[in-house]
């Protein structure tokens, strides 16, 4: 089973086509209704406005045999807790030995903005073709090696 934190995921249109593909289902989760296929194969369940609800609803269906797929590093630190693999939008596979040094970046990038505030530092660089291209080849990966 595929759990998407589909708020702001880029990549609902790929994750639709593989899941097909393999016969996969996928469950989205959401503040609020998002527009998705009307298959039986994809469901969607709204968390609410609460702070993290779709976090812990995910996490509560993560364990073996899911896949989660989030860019939100300390939801993907718990389901990797819960035994769940877990995969990013632009096709970055995280997993134990990673997610520490990540979680550290994202700790440190997050006191750097709040420091310089007004000089003009960014966030993540653009999504591109090619990050597609790559969520889709390590989509691919991940699923067959969970069995999909």
């Amino acid at each position: 089973m595929i759990l998407v934190d589909a708020d702001a995921c880029p990549v609902k249109d790929e994750i639709y086509t593989v899941a097909f593909r393999h016969k996969c289902p996928v469950r989205l989760f959401a503040g609020q209704y998002l527009r998705h296929p009307d298959h039986p194969l994809i469901t969607m369940t709204m968390a609410g406005d609460a702070f993290d609800a779709a976090d812990d609803l995910i996490v509560a269906e993560s364990g073996p045999g899911t896949l989660v797929i989030t860019t939100d590093l300390p939801l993907a630190d718990r389901a990797l807790k819960a035994g769940a693999a877990v995969l990013t939008p632009k096709g970055e596979v995280l997993n134990a030995q990673n997610i520490g040094v990540r979680l550290a970046t994202r700790d440190l990038m997050v006191d750097l903005r709040a420091g310089i505030e007004g000089q003009g530092i960014g966030g993540p660089r653009p999504f591109t073709k090619a990050d597609r291209s790559t969520f889709l080849q390590a989509l691919d990966r991940v699923l067959h090696k969970l069995g999909a």
